[in-house]
């Protein structure tokens, strides 16, 4: 049996029905997706659509399965044109009671987290927009580049100080430097040599 979508943002886990399905479709209107956009970081969000449904899962858990989309315009990190990005995401969350993903403190025992990035402590509420916002900043590009931006090198240093570059930094950087050392001196070395057999007649180094 499926329920009509609800509008609602949360779900009241004591009202769900557990022998239900229950549908759900977020389309939030302009003035949240630019907040949205500004708590993210980006420069607009746009087409922001999250459906799905929410049905109980073992015995006293809820499972989450939905569907995001939406288009996402963010600052290229080199030159800072708008890059936009197309996100359709399958999205997928089981609630579980706190006491069943935090194994219980016993002394000396060693505590392990769960490998499990889907699971969340089940609540009295299933905040929708907060799963949609969470899914949302997962699936962004961290580092939006336009198309044929290329990052140079970037070179930092205080007043009066030698800047320190990629090139400087990679494996046998100070051996280079010490053998261009050496040959230097050896070419002086060389340039002050003086042969015995230059010296002039009846004189001696």
């Amino acid at each position: 049996m499926k329920e009509t979508k609800s509008a609602p943002t949360r779900l009241v886990v004591a009202g769900l029905n557990p022998r239900a399905e229950h549908e759900f479709e977020l389309r939030p209107d302009a003035d949240t997706c630019a907040a949205l956009a500004e708590h993210l970081g980006a420069t607009a969000i746009r087409k922001l659509r999250f459906a799905g449904t929410v049905q109980a899962s073992g015995g006293r858990g809820w499972r989450l399965d939905a569907e995001l989309g939406a288009t996402v315009v963010q600052p290229c990190i080199v030159t800072l044109q708008p890059v936009t990005t197309r996100i359709d995401t399958p999205v997928t969350r089981r609630f579980l009671p706190a006491s069943e993903i935090e194994p219980a403190d016993e002394p000396g025992a060693e505590i392990e987290m769960p490998e499990d990035d889907t699971l969340e402590p089940l609540g009295s509420e299933i905040d929708l927009q907060a799963v949609m916002t969470e899914a949302l900043a997962l699936a962004m590009p961290a580092y939006p580049r336009a198309e044929g931006a290329a990052l140079g090198e970037a070179v930092y240093a205080d007043p009066g100080v030698a800047p320190l570059r990629d090139e400087d930094t990679r494996p046998f950087a100070g051996l280079k430097g010490l053998r261009d050392s050496l040959r230097g001196d050896d070419a002086e070395g060389a340039g002050n040599d003086v042969r015995d057999d230059d010296a002039p007649d009846g004189e001696s180094r």
